[in-house]
């Protein structure tokens, strides 16, 4: 039963979208239908503005970090490894808009705060200064993933084999919803920070 309850919460939490709440409650719209249709912090930056775009991160990390508390209460280590992933699965594709989420970079965030705090701060850093220097938030958030793997190794002595295969999930799910965000960077059309906000 712990182990159905360490799936199924997070899940659902996950299911909550920061960013169409947002988009309905203060703009009365669906923020699925503007920007780049993405459900995530960056489009409602673009969309609603700073504010809600700040908000929507910090709602969406928050999600992340309250699942895998419920997890590892429920069912120690291994309910928190468990919930990290259906929690993202949930805020990517979340049941009551029709599977049609976010990305999950701030939800992963959240996750990784719980499960190793020196990991996630080292993917918040690689996000800023990529971000930074190139203005393209997604190439931002696509190299933090790639290199979340290789920085649990780094900061964590012995390294152990499930978070690091907790992490390789998380950052292999989030990269493959940057797939489109990949396709336009290559071609040279994908929106950099500043534009359309």
């Amino acid at each position: 039963m712990k182990i159905f309850l360490s799936i199924l919460i997070p899940y659902f939490i996950g299911c909550f979208s920061s960013a169409y709440f947002l988009g309905k409650t203060s703009k009365n719209i669906d923020i699925r239908n503007y920007g780049s249709g993405n459900a995530g912090a960056t489009n409602a930056l673009r969309v609603l503005g700073k504010k809600m775009g700040a908000l929507t991160f910090a709602l969406d990390i928050i999600k992340g970090i309250v699942a895998v508390l419920i997890g590892k209460a429920l069912l120690g280590y291994d309910g928190g490894l468990l919930a990290s992933f259906f929690v993202v699965l949930g805020h990517d594709f979340p049941v009551f808009l029709r599977f049609k989420g976010g990305k999950g970079v701030a939800t992963s965030f959240g996750v990784l705060l719980v499960l190793n705090w020196k990991v996630g701060l080292l993917c918040l850093l690689t996000i800023v200064l990529v971000t930074l220097f190139t203005r393209y938030v997604s190439l931002g958030s696509i190299t933090a993933a790639v290199f979340a793997p290789l920085f649990t190794v780094l900061v964590s002595n012995p390294v152990d084999k499930y978070l690091f295969i907790t992490i390789w999930i998380l950052a292999g799910l989030l990269i493959l919803r940057h797939k489109a965000n990949i396709i336009r960077l290559c071609n040279g059309e994908e929106n950099k920070l500043g534009n359309n906000i």
